[in-house]
């Protein structure tokens, strides 16, 4: 099974991103994504952003895991 998790973009340096979920950071490659900025949610899977999710959508998401006592990456 494979499980993407939406983080914040914090920061973009070149073709990567710092993201965080949970106080989780990441650095992850954003290049399958256009005009990605800061402040933006992305789905996660494996050190690539694979798409860009609105902010109520991801927070319902992370709710979830949490309730399911998840921990993000």
């Amino acid at each position: 099974m494979c499980l993407a998790i939406p983080m914040k973009v914090e920061q973009i340096e070149g073709p990567t991103a710092v993201v965080d979920a949970a106080g989780t950071r990441r650095r992850v490659h954003i290049g399958l994504v256009d005009e990605v900025a800061v402040g933006d949610y992305l789905l996660v899977h494996a050190g690539y952003a694979i798409e860009r999710v609105d902010e109520a959508e991801a927070r319902r998401t992370l709710d979830l895991l949490k309730q399911l006592d998840v921990e993000a990456p």
